[in-house]
């Protein structure tokens, strides 16, 4: 530090925002497009920031099929019919279209034991 005490007017001249030197080529249109270019660019370091830190992550990996099913043993029956119509749907589209017809027909359409018998083909 200098012995010397700054005036204020070098201190308020000291806390201007930094600008282009005035005889600097394009003036005004210059130091705009330096604000927008430097606007982008926070833009993006925050923004691949955020998109970091936001990002799920995936569980271990793959679930195998056999444990897909195992999982679906706890839950009650209506939840697992509908469990395994999305396994079927998954794994075996084409059979998964013939029982859809089923499904919106009166009466108790596709039984529990269908399903089971059918994702047990698969397994």
């Amino acid at each position: 530090m200098s012995d010397r005490a700054l005036s204020e007017a070098t201190m308020l001249a000291s806390l201007r925002d930094i600008h282009l030197p005035a005889s600097a080529p394009g003036g005004v249109w210059a130091e705009l497009c330096v604000a927008v270019g430097l606007a982008a660019l926070a833009a993006l370091v925050v923004a691949a920031v955020l998109r970091a830190f936001t990002v799920r992550r995936t569980g271990q990996g793959p679930v195998s099929l056999q444990d897909r099913v195992a999982a679906l043993e706890a839950l009650p029956d209506d939840a697992r019919r509908v469990a395994l119509l999305h396994v079927l749907r998954a794994y075996a589209p084409q059979r998964y279209a013939d029982l859809r017809a089923a499904l919106y027909k009166p009466g108790p359409g596709v039984t529990l034991a269908t399903l089971e018998a059918e994702v047990a083909r698969l397994v």
